[in-house]
């Protein structure tokens, strides 16, 4: 059994490429699509995403739904709808996108899965306090014995991004986060 830390990556990239069972949508309550992420997903994964997502009549923030990839290299796509920023219970709704992310993994034999910056875009969270809620919340989760083959990638947008959630692991883990030369930017 490996240590948490070895079991999450930290890249910068787009979410959309990412070779990876699962990754996670920051969703709209709609999931119908919108900008940033979800429109992203939802244009690599093709018109038959929107039509999967219809069947749900929506989500509320902090829970999520999956759907198949579709024309996405991922199996899946968990679609996570964040809070905005100064929503009562902000930092409990973000926080249980990430856990029942988790969850889904289990549910769904998922052994890999990529996070995107939930809530950090439109919805206005402060990247630094996104990024300690995400990284400790899925580390706690990732020691739970149902969790302990799962891989996880925070895929950042930004370099600025990235050096954030290098700091946060260092903080988390007490070590350097030693990404790829393809992945450093500012950190060490």
């Amino acid at each position: 059994m490996s240590q948490v830390s070895d079991r999450i990556s930290i890249v910068l990239g787009d979410i959309t490429q990412q070779n990876v069972d699962a990754i996670v949508n920051a969703a709209n309550s709609t999931l119908l699509g919108g900008g940033g992420v979800d429109g992203a997903i939802h244009r690599a994964a093709g018109p038959e995403l929107l039509a999967a997502c219809r069947k749900f009549n929506g989500c509320r923030t902090g829970e999520n739904a999956i759907t198949p990839g579709f024309n996405l290299p991922a199996k899946w796509v968990i679609h996570a709808v964040g809070p905005r920023y100064f929503q009562p219970r902000h930092k409990y709704l973000l926080r249980n996108c990430y856990v029942n992310s988790i969850w889904r993994t289990i549910e769904h034999d998922i052994k890999s899965i990529a996070f995107p910056a939930i809530s950090t875009g439109i919805y206005g969270y402060p990247i630094v306090e996104a990024t300690e809620i995400a990284m400790t919340t899925v580390a706690d989760m990732m020691g739970m014995p149902q969790s302990l083959d799962l891989l996880v990638t925070f895929v950042c947008f930004s370099a600025a991004d990235y050096d954030v959630y290098c700091i946060e692991f260092n903080r988390q883990f007490g070590i350097p986060y030693q990404g790829d030369e393809n992945t450093k930017s500012n950190v060490g």
